[in-house]
């Protein structure tokens, strides 16, 4: 197994740059393949880095970043204008496949999605370890003192604040969701805007805060992420969707590469790339280099 090298300061070297343009060509001597991202951080950085690495094993890459949401993606790679694009599992069962009950293990959620996948002429590569999803954070000093494990534990604290971001509070992630899978009748909740519960989190203001697991604040907090043991929040673990004929096409010459950069993606990996383009504002493509280097595989 290939040991995993984090971002470190050395990137504030490469310097500042834009986030992404919409298209770009790189240039190359093999078989053209475009990809794809949706219109955020971290699905940018995933592109860039497939883009680089196949780049580097002799393919032709159009990289079209931003082509928009879920819903827009999924429309061009069936339509044939990308050929493959970074993806999380459970948004595959929850905005396409809708099955009457989600999966409990992410193993489980990446097969459904696979299986769905490979219904409409697509299949999906290996998963990464990390996975981007809703969680409960309090904070670590609270955790150890009141043996905090499980979002269930929040029942030890009694009356407590619970900090949401307005769109989520009703939603089948958020607050309401929570309070009744696991009974926090005494929970209030608090909106804040995403981004704010992690001050609000640190200096006492709320108990308890919604946060997304690949967020480069929980880098910069001394905060502990509650076990969803109810899988309330399902499994976003991201693998590269494409064509079977694709695959079928270019086999491992493919497959290979994308597999390499998607096992070193653990969630320290994923926040610190995080970290790098959305606060220090470097911008993908530096970053994807940066790691690619590190790790050896450019």
């Amino acid at each position: 197994m290939r040991r995993r090298t984090l971002l470190t300061g050395g990137l504030a070297a490469l310097g500042a740059a834009g986030v992404a343009a919409a298209t770009r060509s790189v240039a190359g001597s093999g078989p053209v393949i475009t990809i794809g991202s949706k219109e955020f951080t971290e699905s940018w950085v995933m592109a860039e880095m497939y883009s680089q690495l196949l780049t580097a094993r002799g393919f032709r890459v159009d990289l079209k970043l931003n082509v928009g949401s879920a819903n827009l993606v999924d429309r061009a790679i069936r339509s044939g204008q990308i050929d493959l694009y970074p993806e999380y599992t459970g948004v595959i069962l929850q905005t396409f496949a809708l099955p009457k009950h989600l999966p409990k293990t992410a193993g489980a959620t990446y097969l459904a999605a696979k299986k769905f996948e490979e219904t409409r002429g697509l299949t999906l590569l290996k998963a990464t370890p990390f996975q981007n999803r809703n969680a409960v954070a309090v904070r670590t000093s609270d955790a150890r003192k009141h043996g905090l494990k499980t979002i269930a534990d929040l029942n030890k604290l009694g009356k407590i604040s619970y900090a949401e971001y307005p769109d989520n509070i009703t939603g089948p992630l958020g607050y309401d969701a929570i309070v009744k899978a696991y009974g926090l009748k005494q929970m209030s909740v608090r909106p804040l805007n995403i981004g704010l519960q992690y001050p609000a989190l640190k200096n006492g203001d709320v108990d308890a805060a919604d946060v997304f697991t690949t967020d480069p604040q929980l880098r910069r907090y001394d905060f502990t992420i509650l076990d969803d043991d109810q899988a309330v929040f399902g499994f976003q673990n991201v693998a590269p969707v494409l064509s079977r004929s694709l695959v079928e096409q270019h086999g491992q010459r493919l497959t290979r590469p994308l597999d390499e950069i998607d096992a070193l993606l653990t969630d320290g990996a994923m926040q610190a790339l995080n970290e790098a383009a959305s606060i220090m504002r470097l911008s993908p493509a530096n970053v994807a280099d940066r790691f690619l280097r590190a790790n050896k595989l450019i």
